[in-house]
């Protein structure tokens, strides 16, 4: 839950190419993604200000009151440091999420937590978010020394982020935020077994890939991501050298010490072993801890499948299920015997839960507000299998793990308010609310399921984060508890007849059990037979047969019994429970374990925050050299991401002239509002055998609008707006008397329109996009003229699985005797030099596939990903009157055909670069450049839509 933020433009345009390659710039919030209505409030304390909005103060005074009583008892095994942070708590989203970031330095909570406990955990998410995200805190303020406080002082807090993020793999950033979270909680990643489950598939599968393989993972295979790598390595680190290893290890590498590898060198400083020999300490000590799981060794050849997950029952020899791959977009999938029977693809959503019943599906679908980007939804979506059609039945709701009654005729689902109150809510089937079940005992309500038609059944957490099962009664919302609260987590509930099916962590396994309702016995179910994967989740009840998934190095693949085929396991009161440590003690060390539960919540001062507060919060100074203009420019953004302002300084060593420039952009209200300003001196240009000087000023404002329209199974944008400009020309003495100082000002409007629907994880494009922009100057006053722009992209799809054909077309069409010359952005044919001339029109046509996966690199610098190549023809009329000395008009045909390969790669093993080589044959005279048909370029970077 780390991420550098980025800004409207590019953040980081470094000094060398070879840096540029290392910055990792994310979209990890959104630029004036909350509406002007939220009122904001704060609690300051030394290490952190909480800003939140108005009604979330017992969350705010939460993390400020964990924050402030953990923060000094942590400090030692990372730090003393201490700069403090802004953390902004977002309310209106559905996604659960945080991060910490440089350029600014901020965090933001993003307060709604997800359905399942066993992924993250069941703490409180506000508890969760500051146990862990406030260690990436004092990493930054801790890695700011050496070469990374160079770096700062020379760029600010974009220089650090370039020094950290070179220095310090983010593995590390994870793995010891996860560390912490842990250690200082009853529950924490490192004790749940579904955190680990991504190494234990691959080992249990004789995968034994190489180290950069895993970090920087694949196309073909299953890698588990950075975050349970992380916590291995650190906790073995700790465990094995003390809890104060890796300040010392971090500190060295920040500050670059050793040079280049600084953070394998200091591994090897302060453990006496090298990286590699380390990397395998801990594999082999992690790998003990799972030694009892079953070995499922599989060919070498043999790549990820797919997930398939959340059976249901049609009958008995039919299973439901969601089906997602690399190279297909999740989808409803039905299996009689060994075929599969693709239903309907499935809208966006957070996750794949579905519930099945009688013909019909119901699952939440994720779905952006059209302006403020801090805001979305979870809206329910119900799908006819039989036709394959599903429609939406609630709009701008935040309902999660929806399920039908037994009678199909109501809808029982779980919703979190924007309070961060949990409730749950009866519906009819066409999405009309029944009833609001009141909470009285404040609980987290997770996968609820109907028992009857007067009684609930689901796992809840309660205000400490400690799970049961709860039979809950409609009519008053009491619950009556049916299993001990515990903090290993419960979940997937199922119910047939009088028997609740569930899963539940025990030990290093998270185990499937049966609850007898009747007589309120407990037993572990076992299958006697082959049980494929690791960990039981999901279980799906038949009259003659249970379904489940396991986890493999393949995917999620769903397992099958008889019932009479399982094994009973009474797991009554003397049945053994409890969370592992997986061999690290270290999580009971010091003061600081398990601190969490002895917080006190003190009263702190709440007082309102100020929109404006802080709007020039100017962070980093970012330098560009682009021969012949050398720039830099100090950004800012406020803590709020409302006010985006920029200085800038650029050198043009062709004219030599000096520009000075400051932007702004406010996106606060409905429309953005932008405004700058520009001025040039010594501006040249040879005229009659003689330099002629002048000087420029350039004023703008404008509005923009950004429209969100994505829904269900496409992602739609629009942005429309219109920007004002003024120049001014202003000769030099010793010209001016030639020359006559001239004014004018222009209009630019623009709208854009994107649609495209899902990718998969292989697919280089979507399936079906379109990409649409229109782009109108025209002159105001000083002099006529116009320029209109139109572009256009449209992608098929190709004659083979992740194969993409694009078609670009453009029309750029400039006024008669235009009196102002407008930037060229028409996309000339590839290969040639580019003119803005009068009337240009474009046809491109290119055909994209990949046909490499190598999955190799070297010495922990660049990995390769992919390699696919790209056929084109592009071709560009160009007419222009009066084009000659003598009158005469220009008109010609810009034709080019080629090739080009793609890199798809990632350097220092978490940054990723695609980047290509392009031949251009030219089938026409390049008339504004050089000689010769053959043109060779280096593409870098690419877009992708």
């Amino acid at each position: 839950m780390r991420n550098y933020p980025a800004i409207k433009k590019a953040l980081y345009k470094l000094l060398l190419p070879a840096l540029l390659f290392t910055v990792t710039v994310a979209q990890a919030q959104e630029f004036g993604g909350n509406p002007p209505s939220i009122k904001w409030k704060q609690v300051n304390t030394p290490a952190a200000r909480i800003i939140f909005p108005a009604g979330m103060d017992s969350a705010g005074l939460r993390v400020a009151n964990i924050i402030q009583q953990m923060n000094g008892l942590i400090k030692p095994t990372i730090g003393f440091k201490q700069k403090q942070v802004s953390i902004v708590l977002q309310n209106q989203t559905t996604i659960a999420n945080g991060y910490v970031g440089l350029a600014p330095f901020r965090s933001e909570f993003f307060l709604t937590p997800e359905q399942n406990s066993f992924d993250i955990g069941s703490l409180p998410w506000p508890q969760q978010l500051a146990i862990h995200e406030f260690r990436h805190v004092q990493q930054y303020n801790n890695f700011n020394v050496g070469v990374s406080h160079v770096l700062h002082f020379l760029f600010g807090e974009g220089g650090q982020a370039l020094g950290n993020d070179l220095s310090v793999p983010n593995w590390f950033f994870e793995g010891d935020a996860v560390f912490n979270e842990t250690h200082v909680s009853g529950q924490g990643r490192g004790r749940l077994p579904w955190f680990f489950n991504g190494y234990r598939a691959l080992w249990a599968a004789d995968r034994d890939y190489s180290f950069m393989k895993l970090r920087n993972g694949s196309y073909v295979d299953f890698t588990p991501d950075h975050y349970p790598l992380g916590y291995m390595l650190v906790s073995y680190g700790r465990e094995k050298y003390g809890d104060n290893l890796w300040k010392n290890v971090t500190h060295d590498a920040a500050a670059f010490k050793g040079g280049f590898y600084p953070f394998q060198r200091a591994i090897n400083k302060y453990t006496g072993t090298d990286f590699k020999t380390f990397t395998n300490n801990v594999f082999d000590h992690f790998k003990e801890q799972f030694k009892d799981d079953e070995k499922l060794p599989a060919a070498k050849t043999k790549h990820f499948d797919a997930d398939r997950e959340y059976p249901a029952y049609i009958n008995d020899s039919t299973l439901i299920y969601m089906k997602s791959s690399y190279d297909h977009i999740p989808a409803f999938v039905i299996r009689t015997g060994n075929r599969e029977c693709k239903i309907s693809t499935r809208s966006s959503s957070l996750d794949n839960y579905f519930n099945y019943h009688d013909g019909k599906v119901v699952y939440a679908s994720y779905r952006p507000d059209a302006r403020w980007g801090y805001r979305n939804y979870s809206e329910l979506m119900i799908l006819d299998i039989a036709s394959g059609k599903e429609h939406r039945i609630t709009q701008k709701t935040k309902y999660f793990s929806p399920a039908f009654s037994a009678d199909g005729k109501r809808i029982v689902v779980a919703q979190v308010a924007t309070s961060g109150a949990s409730e749950l809510h009866l519906l009819n089937t066409d999405g009309q609310l029944i009833k609001v079940l009141p909470n009285p005992q404040k609980l987290f309500y997770t996968y609820p399921q109907f028992y009857g038609d007067d009684r609930l059944i689901a796992a809840v957490r309660d205000p400490q984060g400690k799970m049961t099962l709860a039979l809950i009664d409609i009519a008053t919302g009491n619950a009556k508890y049916l299993v001990p609260f515990s903090y290993r987590p419960i979940g997937f509930t199922t119910v047939k007849n009088d028997d609740v099916y569930f899963t539940q962590t025990e030990d290093v396994n998270d185990r499937l059990f049966v609850l007898k309702l009747k007589d309120n016995q407990c037993f572990e179910l076992l299958p006697t037979g082959h049980d494929t994967g690791i960990g039981h989740y999901q279980p799906a009840v038949a009259d003659n047969k249970l379904a489940w998934v396991g986890f493999t190095a393949f995917g999620y693949q769903i397992n099958e019994v008889n019932k009479k085929d399982l094994k009973w396991i009474d797991a009554g009161p003397q049945y053994v429970r409890h969370l592992p440590n997986m061999g690290i003690s270290a999580l009971s060390r010091d003061s600081s374990a398990d601190m969490l539960t002895e917080v006190v919540d003190k009263p702190l001062p709440v007082v309102p925050y100020s929109k404006g507060h802080g709007l020039f919060n100017f962070h980093s100074i970012i330098p560009n050299i682009s021969d012949p203009n050398y720039s830099f420019a100090i950004t800012g953004e406020n803590v709020l991401n409302t006010f985006q302002s920029q200085i800038s300084f650029d050198y043009n060593r062709n004219e030599g002239y000096k520009q000075f420039g400051f932007e702004a952009i406010y996106g606060a209200l409905y429309p953005y509002i932008s405004a700058g300003v520009d001025y040039t001196l010594d501006r040249r240009q040879f005229y009659k055998g003689n330099y002629v000087y002048w000087n420029e000023t350039s004023i703008h404002g404008g509005l923009e609008v950004p429209l969100n329209f994505s829904a269900g199974k496409h992602s739609t944008w629009l942005t429309f707006g219109s920007d004002l400009y003024y120049n001014q020309t202003r000769f030099q003495q010793g010209n001016a008397v030639r020359f006559k100082d001239r004014d004018y000002a222009y209009l630019n409007n623009y709208i854009s329109f994107s649609n495209q629907g899902l990718v998969a994880k292989q697919n280089i494009y979507p399936m079906l996009a379109q990409s649409i922009s229109l782009n109108y100057k025209a002159g105001v006053s000083g002099g006529a003229a116009t320029q209109l722009l139109a572009q256009g992209s449209f992608y098929f799809p190709g004659l083979a699985t992740n194969h993409s054909f694009v078609v670009n077309i453009a029309h750029q069409q400039k006024g008669k005797n235009n009196v102002i010359g407008f930037s060229n952005d028409f996309p000339f044919s590839k290969g040639y030099t580019a003119e803005s001339l009068d009337d240009m029109n474009k046809v491109g046509l290119n055909y994209h596939f990949p046909f490499a996966y190598p999955d190799a690199g070297f010495g922990n610098i660049v990995y390769l990903l992919r390699l696919r190549g790209q056929l084109f023809f592009d071709y560009t009329r160009a007419t222009s009157d009066n084009f000659f000395t003598n009158g005469a008009s220009f008109k010609q045909n810009f034709r080019s055909t080629g090739a080009a390969v793609f890199f798809d790669t990632k350097f220092f093993n978490q940054n990723s670069i695609s980047f290509g080589i392009r031949y251009s044959r030219l089938l026409d005279e390049d008339f504004f450049g050089g000689t010769g048909r053959n043109r060779i370029e280096l593409v870098l970077p690419v877009t992708f839509f």
